[in-house]
């Protein structure tokens, strides 16, 4: 089995945490992980087998609900599309597709197999 873990600060490195185990992800759908401090990430494989994570926080409403969004790719860049007014986030960046001025946290993702 394989464990998912996101690094929650770019500052420290070394700081990872189990979210869940990568065969609990159904590829092309996303879930939630809550963090130690209160926030949400949205935790999502995509049909290639890769893995992203972002902040579950659509930025236009302040919803908690990225994780639930539809993945897709433009240009060959992987997106998830808010379910609520449809605003396309970079999986690798978290930059808004649709408002250059808008991103989202992205957090590092790795994989950990354990016996």
């Amino acid at each position: 089995m394989t464990t998912l873990e996101l690094s929650l600060s770019p500052e420290s490195p070394g700081s990872w945490l189990a979210v869940c185990e990568e065969a609990r992800l159904t590829p092309g759908r996303g879930v939630a992980a809550l963090l130690p401090d209160g926030r949400q990430a949205a935790v999502f494989r995509d049909r290639a087998g890769r893995t992203y994570a972002i902040d579950n926080r659509d930025p236009f409403t302040g919803a908690q609900v990225l994780s639930r969004g539809l993945v897709g790719s433009a240009d060959g860049r992987p997106f998830v599309a808010s379910p609520l007014l449809k605003q396309r986030f970079d999986l690798e960046t978290g930059r808004c597709l649709d408002d250059d001025e808008v991103t989202v946290t992205v957090f590092p993702v790795r994989r950990k197999p354990h016996n």
